[in-house]
């Protein structure tokens, strides 16, 4: 039986957003194979955590998980079930502590449910599996939905609405014709971005911050994916000193007006090309804190 997610990184059922993405970065930075030298207990922890991340950052996907288990992937053919059942008909699935464990509750019927459920799976079993494409977009396009076009069997073409908030791995459904043989899976693929690193809702970036900003205050302008806002530097900022900017990461798959943070991380940059006067300037700042410690 698969690990429990909650279990892999170490936090309880009821651990908000922030908790979860607190306990996977220090896991991913503990078990990441570049640090351990390629171990490969590491690697295969490293991958599990990825995955407990990937569904337990993704608010659909984490329901999911805490009702069906380990079999949260299959939800559409147990709710399938449950359909074919009909309003106070044989069939109930629950999930206990969300641990992998099943449970299938029948009520009274005329017909045995044993039967009825198990040749209804076996009808889902012989039916020919969705097909499935894979669509390779950037962040930006992550960011605001975008559009692909799909070159079906037989010549048909099949524009496809990539919501946003989409990510790596993400499988958009799409009715292509009647019933399930006409239904096409779409798995995304996000590109790596040059400015940004994400995960889940939220982004992080480094932006550079001249040294007499950094030590007198100041305001610079940060890139997002949406536009640029204004940020405040505060007097004697240190290098490596992270900002948050609430609602600048991405937007929420099916809630777009939610969106997540953008982290920046502050580079002070050093200025070159001093004139001699400048250079005065900073020897008598050095001879000024002589002796002070600092």
């Amino acid at each position: 039986m698969a690990a429990n997610y909650y279990d892999l990184l170490g936090v309880a059922r009821d651990a908000g957003d922030k908790e979860v993405r607190q306990a996977y970065r220090k896991l991913a930075r503990e078990h990441h194979p570049d640090v351990n030298g390629g171990d490969e207990a590491s690697e295969e922890k490293f991958k599990q955590i990825n995955e407990a991340y990937r569904v337990l950052s993704d608010p659909d996907k984490r329901q999911k998980y805490d009702k069906y288990g380990d079999n949260w992937a299959n939800w559409e053919q147990i709710e399938a079930a449950q359909a074919r059942s009909g309003p106070g008909g044989n069939f109930r699935w629950s999930n206990l502590g969300g641990d992998g464990d099943a449970v299938f509750t029948f009520g009274d019927g005329g017909s045995n449910p044993f039967e009825d459920l198990f040749a209804n799976f076996g009808q889902e079993r012989r039916r020919p599996a969705p097909v499935e494409y894979s669509a390779s977009i950037t962040l930006e396009e992550a960011f605001r939905g975008t559009i692909r076009v799909l070159e079906l069997p037989q010549g048909r073409r099949l524009e496809v609405k990539i919501p946003p908030g989409v990510d790596d791995g993400s499988r958009v459904r799409v009715a292509a014709g009647e019933g399930r043989q006409g239904t096409v899976y779409v798995v995304v693929s996000v590109e790596k971005h040059a400015r940004f690193q994400r995960e889940g809702r939220d982004l992080y970036t480094d932006v550079e911050v001249p040294l007499e900003d950094a030590v007198l205050g100041g305001e610079i302008t940060v890139p997002t994916l949406a536009s640029r806002v204004a940020l405040t530097i505060p007097p004697e900022t240190q290098n490596g000193r992270r900002f948050r900017l609430a609602g600048q990461g991405m937007p929420e798959l099916r809630k777009s007006d939610q969106r997540g943070d953008l982290f920046a991380t502050v580079n002070v940059k050093l200025p070159t090309g001093l004139s001699q006067d400048q250079r005065d300037l900073f020897q008598q700042l050095r001879d000024s804190r002589d002796g002070q410690g600092g």
